[in-house]
């Protein structure tokens, strides 16, 4: 067997480990960010299944408008009345001096019964876990965690989860759950799906600090990626052109790697995006939902009676992944994606790596939709190949290769079209309001751009502005009863939550309408104006039973009731009052064991002549860092 026979056999050998260890199909949770409180609505009306939110310190989006301490109780109760879980981002380093304070805001965290705290600091893991051995805590994509070692380490730190670096690939993260899966060390793991990338590994930049002073890792990343830049080579000024944004990473998409992502067990995926509006959360949340939801139905559709899960997963994987891989990013969805935010859209390094599709290099800011070039400008009308859908009162701008510069854009007026040679372009020409547009600026093979869609933009805050409910989570009805008892109704919802309510009468013999199946089914599915649907339905009712539907209503609206306050109870988390940070000084210096022998000198030399010195020195340990390592 060659070397890359045995390459494939060990890589089938860890997909089928990974495949196996895992007994059922299950959906990812979808994890939306969280601004402010217009974005916590969004995520949650558009099906997030967890949102993650940061306080007022202590967060790595320091710019957002976050939430107060005080905020805690009242956001932490909508969240759960709707079946959505709330991780606080406690993800910044913290200073030594710091410590008292964050030891408070942990204990306001814990108390407020959030569901977790994303962390970075090991030493805040060390802490929050002195204050609550229960508390749950997500090891942040700032731990820059690679490989099962990173993951058994945060394991070892009382994590409960690990939200894995984003420069892993998905034959990466195989690896890690194969590596998981015949260790010890097994935790849930998620990924980052979609949104900004940072050029920086897992987020750790100190370009900013150092340019700015403003540290990324304390929450105030000044985006020093996102700038042009020169390229220098041997003293040379290289020519870039238009290509001047050479860190500036595409933002990831991974639409399309739903089904693989999900064949590997990863157990949530992460929507970046806390600065960015609740139109964006809306529509990204939405397009992920709908997706995972479609992934889902397929699964089902293909199950076979009796078929295991395990099967079941390999199965739906297959079909999924190799007859449509588009079928999970559709135009439209592609278009909606893009308008939502987007300096061009990638799989990241989800598929490896390939610098040149990460990184365009032409522009570090929102574009939006590609629209074609301008092949002329004739007075105040311009004229280009259109290549996308354009409306009136559409956004666009005309983009001549320097983003740095003022770039001309406006709201179109009116479209004119007629056709041009070949399958799909036209021309048009573009009529704009007076004084809008400086003409002159304008010129032939300007790329145009779709930067704002309004009908849009209204569509998606009509998802989150209503005062009711839009998006429903699904209860399962169980009824039993017979002739001379009452009906009991046990009520359930998809997080562990049960019910049980009984009729203020007894079932009587029917004399026309028995409460079958359909009857009880037009009855219970009234949910309208909640945060419910019907679910499953179950019925054990006698035949020949019967309710007046005036108490059947009532049932219905006391089970809603007392589930409702069920879900709003916050999480009662153990809080140790008496221990805390110099407890855990204390307990870590009795921990510290002496050294038994003295320090190694190491030297680091960069030529020939500081290698000898170093020799003649008898110095035992020498680093050699060499320019060009091939003249030595």
């Amino acid at each position: 067997m060659n070397r890359c026979e045995t390459e494939i056999a060990t890589e089938r050998r860890e997909e089928k480990s990974a495949t196996e260890s895992r007994s059922a199909f299950r959906l990812p949770e979808l994890l939306a960010p969280a601004g402010d409180w217009e974005c916590a609505k969004a995520a949650v009306e558009n099906g997030a299944d967890a949102i993650y939110f940061g306080l007022e310190k202590f967060n790595a989006r320091m710019r957002a408008r976050n939430f107060t301490e005080a905020d805690l109780p009242k956001l932490t109760e909508f969240l759960h009345r709707r079946g959505v879980k709330g991780y606080v981002t406690f993800n910044t380093l913290v200073f030594a001096n710091e410590m008292p304070e964050a030891e408070q805001y942990l204990r306001t965290i814990i108390s407020a019964g959030v569901d977790a705290a994303i962390v970075q600091d090991v030493g805040i893991c060390r802490l929050i876990r002195r204050l609550s051995p229960d508390f749950p805590i997500h090891a942040s994509t700032q731990m820059t965690i690679t490989s099962a070692a990173g993951v058994d380490f945060a394991r070892e730190l009382g994590c409960n989860l690990v939200v894995l670096a984003r420069e892993n690939s998905l034959k990466e993260i195989g690896r890690i759950q194969s590596a998981m899966a015949n260790g010890q060390s097994a935790i849930p793991l998620e990924v980052f799906v979609h949104g900004a990338l940072c050029v920086a590994y897992s987020g750790q930049c100190l370009t900013s600090e150092a340019l700015g002073g403003r540290s990324a890792n304390r929450g105030e990343c000044a985006q020093a990626c996102r700038m042009p830049y020169e390229l220098i080579c041997d003293d040379k000024l290289m020519p870039l052109g238009d290509r001047r944004y050479l860190l500036s990473p595409q933002d990831l998409a991974g639409l399309e790697v739903l089904p693989e992502l999900v064949r590997l067990g990863v157990a949530s995926l992460k929507i970046e995006g806390r600065l960015k509006s609740p139109e964006y959360v809306a529509n990204i949340t939405r397009a992920y939902r709908q997706a995972l939801d479609q992934l889902r139905l397929t699964i089902e559709d293909l199950r076979a009676p009796g078929e295991s899960p395990v099967r079941l997963e390999r199965a739906s994987t297959r079909q999924s992944s190799t007859a449509n891989r588009k079928s999970f990013s559709p135009p439209v969805v592609r278009y909606e994606l893009e308008m939502a935010f987007s300096r061009g859209l990638s799989t990241g390094w989800l598929h490896g790596i390939n610098n040149q599709e990460l990184v365009h290099a032409r522009f570090g800011k929102k574009r939006g939709v590609y629209l074609g070039d301008v092949m002329r400008v004739q007075g105040d009308k311009v004229f280009m190949r259109l290549e996308g859908p354009l409306k009136p009162g559409d956004g666009i701008v005309f983009d001549a290769g320097h983003p740095d510069q003022k770039e001309e854009g406006g709201r179109v007026y009116e479209i004119r079209n007629s056709s041009l040679p070949g399958p799909n372009p036209r021309e048009a020409m573009l009529s704009f309001g007076r004084g809008d547009i400086n003409f002159s600026r304008v010129q032939s093979g300007d790329k145009v751009w779709k930067t704002d869609d309004p009908n849009l933009n209204r569509r998606w805050r009509a998802t989150f502005e209503s005062e009711h409910p839009q998006f429903q989570r699904p209860l399962d009805f169980e009824a039993h009863g017979g002739v001379g008892r009452p009906l009991t109704l046990v009520v359930r919802d998809k997080i562990g939550h049960v019910v049980q309510v009984e009729s203020l009468m007894p079932l009587e013999e029917a004399q026309k309408q028995p409460l079958t199946v359909e009857r009880l089914r037009a009855q219970m599915g009234r949910l309208g104006g909640t945060a419910f649907h019907l679910g499953e339905l179950k019925n054990f009712v006698d035949a020949n039973a019967m309710l007046p539907v005036s108490e059947l209503n009532r049932l219905r609206r006391e089970a809603v009731r007392l589930l409702d306050a069920a879900r709003a109870q916050p999480k009662r988390w153990t809080l140790n009052s008496g221990l805390g940070i110099d407890d855990l000084r204390v307990k870590e210096a009795g921990e510290i064991k002496p050294i038994r022998q003295s320090p190694n000198l190491i030297v680091l030399v960069r030529s020939l002549t500081q290698l000898e010195a170093a020799l003649g020195c008898g110095v035992p340990t020498i680093y050699c860092e060499f320019e060009d390592p091939k003249k030595y």
